[in-house]
C-alpha cells in the first residue's frame, strides 16, 4: 500500500483506529497509545494481545448482579459473606460500581441494569435487566433498594419507573442526592462526593 507523506503503515492505523473506539480515547491518545505499545519488546507485545483476545472467554457477567467476572462464578461481592444483603444499589452499568466501591461508604449489592429507559436511543425497559431484579426481591431478604443513577432525564425517568415498579415490593426505595449536581454523571464523581451522596440519599 501506498503510503502518504506522515501517515502510518496499514496494520498502524488499523491498530489507532481500533483505540479510538474506546471511551474518551481521541486520534492523538489513540496514537501514543499505539507508537507506545511498538515500543514494547516483541514477547510482551504479543503477551499483552493474548490477554486482550481472551477476554471474551474470560471475563462474563456475574449471574446474579451483572458485574464484571471471570470463568462465570459470582463477582467477589456478591460471594463475600461480609456484604450488607438487606441493601441493593443499582447502577446503570459495572463501571460506576467501582466508583462506588472507592468512597468506602457503602457494604451492600449491587444490580447493574445494563442501561436506562431512553427512547430516543431506542432503549425501553423491556432491553434493561428489570426482570432479574424484580426476582431478586422476591426473596423478601432486601429492605432498602438504592437508585445511584445519573441526573439526566433519562436517568431520573428510570428510577422514577423503578420507584413506581417496586414500591410494594422493598420497605424503602431512595436515590442519591446531595453530592452530585443535576444532571452529573456518576462515572466523573470523585469518592468523596459519591460518599456524601450516599450519606445523604433521599427516600422515592
Amino acid at each position: 500500500m501506498d503510503q502518504t507523506p506522515g501517515s502510518y503503515p496499514e496494520a498502524v492505523e488499523e491498530l489507532i483506529s481500533a483505540l479510538r473506539r474506546l471511551p474518551g480515547i481521541g486520534r492523538r491518545s489513540a496514537e501514543r497509545m499505539a507508537l507506545g505499545m511498538l515500543k514494547l519488546p516483541a514477547g510482551e507485545l504479543k503477551l499483552f494481545g493474548e490477554i486482550v483476545s481472551s477476554l471474551p472467554e474470560r471475563i462474563s457477567a456475574c449471574p446474579v448482579c451483572g458485574n464484571l467476572t471471570e470463568n462465570g462464578e459470582k463477582c467477589a461481592i456478591c460471594a463475600s459473606p461480609r456484604r450488607d444483603e438487606s441493601l441493593i444499589c443499582v447502577v446503570e452499568d459495572f463501571t460506576r460500581i467501582a466508583n462506588i466501591e472507592k468512597s468506602g461508604g457503602y457494604h451492600g449489592l449491587y444490580h447493574v441494569l445494563g442501561g436506562k429507559i431512553s427512547p430516543l436511543d431506542d432503549e425501553s425497559e423491556d432491553a434493561l435487566h428489570i426482570e432479574v431484579l424484580a426476582q431478586r426481591l422476591e426473596s423478601g431478604q432486601v429492605k432498602e433498594l438504592i437508585l445511584a443513577l445519573g441526573g439526566d432525564v433519562e436517568s431520573r425517568a428510570t428510577a422514577l419507573y423503578l420507584a413506581r415498579m417496586f414500591e410494594n415490593k422493598v420497605g424503602k426505595i431512595t436515590r442519591l442526592a446531595q453530592g452530585l449536581p443535576a444532571g452529573g454523571d456518576l462515572a466523573y464523581a470523585d469518592s468523596a462526593t459519591i460518599l456524601a451522596a450516599l450519606n445523604n440519599r433521599n427516600q422515592l
